[in-house]
């Protein structure tokens, strides 16, 4: 490893239905003949994005193992101003940097109940995929069982799956990033396309839909700690250049549209193919090329739209804190001088007052160094990338609360892996909705990069001391199966087992939430998923893991298939618990 110097209710159906918008709301929706169609991919693989986008990754088939991929994301990441892949400066994805993969603050939810039927109306009419001369017919796909029969194969010991949902939805093109999940209360919400969705923790049942005048472009991983959100809009889908611009807040817990807004562009260079948004308390703050803008969450108000000095910020961190990911130049630059002078630019991290925009402290990267994701706020946990993804350099990095150099990791061959959302949208890349890396003041867990053992995939749980960066303990998974870390509560690290490899040859068991602390031993077992789950929960490559209270929730971050009737049957968010 290469590192800088030191220094520096049943199933349930319907996600988006065809509701009217809410009157007052907003203006009709734009037709849907109007929206920019990206390029089908095939089966289980996101679209080719539109230019400015990050390009996700490939997806396997349904049942096949994730990819491996190096540590951080698994392909070039956009560049900020005056930086890496010149003269694509307007195609900046600004990231959220955050640490470990909480919602809101403490317990995010509790779910119980039996299962039950959604009472939602059809949400898409019935389509007929299209047929290439002389193509072989595309094999039709039996869908994943159910929560009802799922259970009929549970053995004592095994929680319970609480819901499934399916995506109902015939989605454009090849597919559609979800965003979210939003936990308030008793509602689980995201959106994805033109639709926001809340849905019963309880028994997974609709219990509101927002239907959106286009689509959704960004969000916030994390709400206001009264359940509010923002998410980003494209203001005009009627045209191949409508850009994310607009903003909405929703209340979460009753689907009601509060204010809207279009920022302000910038003068020059204002990237907003791809925008990033975190909230800290009532502010929430956006960042993209060539501008930062803070607007208070409750009303709308605007509070501040740069930073100090010739400097903007490529990557935001809400929370608790808010950490900013900024580059700096001597001078402001267009992207002519952005081609030749890539080598004058400076990327910091910054602790910013949310409310004025004030600088708190600064952390400077070497020279040559990108911030590339923050594993946590508090403490301070930063990886770092010079170079590609896949053949550059990298290091994790542990900061003082006051934002000096505190450790390095040293992995040696133990090489760490963190699984991002970035990897599977197309949209809202924040960096914050990583699995893999977590920590609290003392200890830092990661998963190592995923190898093949007798022909299926697993890796090992590595843990370092936070003061002076040394290995202390590593930890197998089991065999054929996969540990990633979600956070550390209660001085032990939360960490989703993943099923089985369908070739493994392992039987009798599914995956489900361990623990290890500080000291390692073997992973204790917190939640067990069923057995008869492991098909359908292979389904969800690369998820978003939540758990609390005893209950486990998995969501697809991107949603495609192969044929508009796949598609709507595809499980899209799952949840265990009794």
């Amino acid at each position: 490893m290469s590192q800088p110097p030191q220094g520096g209710p049943g199933e349930q159906e319907g996600f988006g239905a065809p509701y009217e918008p809410r009157p007052g709301a907003y203006g009709n929706p734009v037709p849907p003949q109007h929206q920019p169609q990206p390029q089908p991919g095939p089966y289980g693989q996101p679209p080719t994005a539109p230019y400015g986008y990050p390009q996700p990754q490939p997806q396997p088939g349904p049942y096949g193992p994730p990819p491996t991929v190096s540590y951080g994301h698994p392909g070039p990441r956009p560049s900020p101003p005056g930086g890496r892949s010149r003269g694509r400066v307007a195609g900046l994805v600004a990231a959220v940097l955050a640490g470990a993969l909480v919602i809101g603050a403490g317990v995010w939810f509790a779910v119980g109940g039996d299962d039950g039927a959604d009472d939602g109306k059809p949400v898409a009419k019935e389509s007929t995929a299209l047929e290439r001369p002389g193509a072989e017919p595309v094999p039709k796909a039996t869908p994943a069982p159910g929560a009802a029969e799922i259970n009929k194969g549970r053995k004592e010991g095994e929680a319970k799956v609480r819901w499934v949902q399916r995506n109902g939805v015939d989605l454009p093109g090849g597919g559609a990033s979800a965003l979210g999940p939003w936990v308030v209360g008793d509602v689980v919400a995201k959106a994805m396309y033109r639709t926001a969705s809340g849905y019963s923790l309880d028994d997974g049942a609709r219990k509101w839909s927002l239907r959106l005048p286009s689509d959704v472009c960004a969000a916030p991983t994390r709400p206001t700690a009264d359940g509010k959100i923002v998410i980003g809009l494209l203001t005009d889908t009627s045209t191949e250049n409508s850009v994310c611009d607009k903003l909405q807040m929703i209340d979460l817990a009753t689907g009601e549209a509060g204010w809207s807004a279009t920022f302000e562009r910038a003068p020059t260079q204002d990237g907003l193919a791809n925008i990033v948004m975190a909230i800290s308390g009532d502010v929430l703050t956006i960042g993209r090329v060539g501008r930062t803008d803070a607007y208070r969450v409750s009303d709308g108000k605007h509070l501040w739209d740069k930073l100090p000095g010739p400097c903007q910020s490529y990557g935001l961190a809400g929370g608790a804190v808010l950490l900013a990911a900024v580059s700096c130049r001597d001078q402001p630059a267009g992207e002519a001088e952005a081609e030749s002078e890539a080598d004058d630019v400076i990327e910091e991290v910054r602790r910013v007052d949310p409310s004025t925009g004030r600088t708190l402290w600064t952390y400077e990267a070497e020279k040559g160094w990108l911030i590339d994701e923050v594993h946590s706020v508090d403490p301070p946990v930063i990886s770092l990338r010079k170079g590609g993804a896949v053949e550059g350099e990298w290091a994790i990095t542990v900061l003082n609360a006051d934002g000096t150099f505190r450790s390095r990791p040293i992995a040696g061959d133990d090489v760490p892996e963190a699984r991002c959302t970035g990897m599977r949208r197309n949209v809202g890349a924040n960096l914050d909705t990583c699995v893999g890396v977590t920590a609290d003041a003392d200890t830092l867990y990661a998963a190592t990069k995923h190898r093949f053992a007798d022909g299926v995939l697993t890796n090992d749980v590595v843990a370092f001391d936070m003061g002076t960066g040394k290995k202390k303990w590593k930890v197998p998974a089991p065999a054929g199966q996969t540990l990633m870390p979600l956070r550390v509560e209660g001085g032990k690290a939360l960490i989703y087992l993943g099923p089985p490899g369908a070739k493994s040859g392992t039987k009798g068991v599914g995956g489900g939430i361990v623990a290890l602390g500080p000291d390692g031993g073997a992973p204790r077992q917190v939640l067990r998923h069923p057995a008869s789950a492991a098909v359908t929960e292979r389904t969800f490559t690369d998820p978003l893991v939540l758990y609390a209270g005893g209950r486990s929730l998995l969501m697809l971050t991107y949603v495609s298939a192969a044929t508009d009737e796949e598609e709507r049957e595809l499980p899209t968010m799952i949840a265990f618990g009794d």
